[in-house]
């Protein structure tokens, strides 16, 4: 039976795509060396990717119009890299397609034609300077191969993965780096493994084993670059990416200065979304061009290095963090954190990013929100994958991933270092003290707007008027269970009253428990507090 038109099928090929790419990540990232051999364009593209599909995911029922334009967005919004957004642009063509085709229908030849036509068109109208052996040339290749090949529309997309995969071998001859270092071209290798989950999706057939991919050739015999050794690259130093919101005019003017100050510009989008990548030696320039255009946010300088992918060694520590005041703390006990704002939970894509960033071998992971625990062991996982050792520390309170990083001994064996954080987390008994926003009826009681509420270990435990009395008999009832530590984060509401008369209060009341005050700076909640 031909396969039906319909938001199932969008989200079957981002479901294929991702997970393609996620077995193919680590691969894709070693090939990586150009324009930047930075060893970054499997795990950009994963993260495109993923993206698109969380955008697909949130609307369930949603028409095949609405799944296709969830999918563009998606992709523009989590672009990443050089190789993510041209990708962005690959996706937002076909969506364009697939979004106008009639729901239920079968999936027409000539549809797969014009999707694919559509993709190699969009990817190479973002780029300022396309150059030929790249992700660009191959999206041509499959959109050519695909207009010659006559057949249904399985036979049609079989054809343009071939005419892709023939196109991306033929890259090792089209770039003197890629030659030299004897691999085929990153991005166009993510295109093929993107188009053949689109093949599989359509067909219902996995074509073959994904692994090993036929990507390396015999190096040149005058090959002087390897993607992980260092290289004779000259070009900007940094990679600057702004998500704008501008119309169109603006962003023409602002494409022609960015294209002045540096080279790799790929500008995605529109309807006043745009994505801005380029590579810049004045990257205070770059964000000024921005600013003149439109209204910039999500705005990500990254130095390039270029001595290719550093090797995974050692052992890192991550922590979500809520507040400028920890995660300034963590940051100085060398912790990489990932800042959220008050009430946004972590994605699969920002902790695995994270991880990756570490480039260590071992990493150990602090949710410090029991909201965050799912996103955290998804990227966890993931990342295993990639060939990282991970473990997740349980810690569902910022006084918990406190506790579990000041225990940590790199030193020690990866998984006594982890038994000993977990422990640490769960001897911390943790509550919190936040204001009601709305009318509720809880486990202690009805509430109303206003009234201050003490949480303990995750259920509201307390409703009262007055925030210090609700802490002081959240600290009592903790520390009638035994304690020797009262850990006290505030929060960016504390009056300066409470932040000196609440810490005298237990150093009075309970004179052998010693009591540690931070300046978390979270909105929300003006105290957490931890009891070990």
């Amino acid at each position: 039976m031909p396969t039906a038109v319909s938001a199932g099928l969008v989200q079957e090929w981002a479901e294929r795509a991702l997970q393609a790419l996620g077995e193919a990540r680590q691969e894709i990232d070693a090939l990586n060396v150009f324009p930047v051999p930075d060893g970054d364009t499997g795990t950009n593209l994963y993260l495109t990717l993923e993206a698109a599909l969380q955008e697909v995911a949130r609307l369930p029922g949603a028409n095949v119009a609405e799944a296709a334009a969830a999918f563009a967005r998606g992709a523009l919004l989590g672009a990443r890299g050089n190789s993510g957004v041209i990708m962005s642009q690959v996706l937002r063509g076909a969506s364009e397609v697939i979004g106008r085709l009639p729901e239920g229908e079968p999936l027409e030849p000539e549809a797969v034609r014009h999707l694919l036509r559509r993709a190699a068109e969009l990817s190479y109208a973002a780029v300022a300077r396309p150059v030929e052996g790249t992700i660009l040339t191959v999206a041509r290749a499959a959109a050519d191969r695909a207009e010659a090949q006559r057949g249904d529309a399985v036979a049609v997309l079989h054809a343009a993965v071939t005419g892709a995969q023939e196109a991306l071998t033929r890259t090792t001859e089209q770039l003197e780096s890629l030659r030299r270092a004897g691999v085929v071209d990153s991005g166009g290798a993510g295109l093929v493994v993107v188009l053949r989950a689109l093949d599989e999706a359509v067909s219902g057939v996995r074509r073959q084993a994904r692994t090993p991919w036929p990507w390396r050739t015999t190096p040149a015999p005058d090959a002087t670059l390897r993607p992980s050794e260092e290289s004779d690259y000259s070009g900007p130093a940094y990679e600057v990416m702004v998500l704008l919101d501008a119309d169109g005019e603006q962003v023409a003017d602002m494409r022609q200065r960015l294209d002045d100050l540096g080279d790799s510009l790929v500008v995605v989008g529109g309807d006043r979304l745009w994505n801005v990548h380029v590579h810049v030696d004045d990257a205070g320039a770059a964000i000024e061009a921005a600013l003149a255009a439109g209204t910039p946010s999500r705005i990500r300088i990254t130095h390039l290095d270029t001595t290719g992918p550093r090797p995974l060694t050692g052992r890192a520590v991550v922590a979500v963090t809520h507040g400028p005041g920890i995660a300034d703390l963590l940051r100085d006990a060398g912790v990489h954190v990932i800042p959220m704002a008050a009430g946004v939970k972590p994605s699969t894509r920002e902790v695995l990013e994270a991880m990756v960033q570490t480039h260590a071998q071992e990493v150990l992971v602090l949710p410090s929100d029991s909201d965050a625990r799912a996103a955290v062991e998804a990227a966890a996982k993931e990342a295993r994958t990639a060939g990282l050792r991970v473990a997740v520390i349980p810690s569902s309170s910022v006084v918990q991933t406190l506790a579990a990083v000041a225990v940590h001994d790199a030193a020690a064996h990866f998984d006594a270092d982890a038994v000993s954080m977990t422990r640490a987390a769960g001897a911390t008994r943790y509550a919190a003290v936040t204001i009601a926003t709305k009318r509720a009826l809880t486990m202690a009681g009805p509430c109303e707007p206003g009234d201050v509420l003490g949480i303990a270990s995750g259920d509201i435990a307390t409703v009262g008027d007055d925030v210090q009395e609700v802490a002081r008999g959240l600290v009592s009832k903790a520390l009638a269970a035994g304690g020797e530590l009262v850990t006290i984060v505030f929060g960016s509401d504390m009056t300066d009253d409470v932040r000196e008369s609440f810490p005298r209060w237990i150093e009075s009341r309970y004179p052998l428990v010693d009591v540690v005050v931070y300046d978390g700076g979270q909105p929300l909640w003006p105290m957490i507090l931890g009891v070990e």
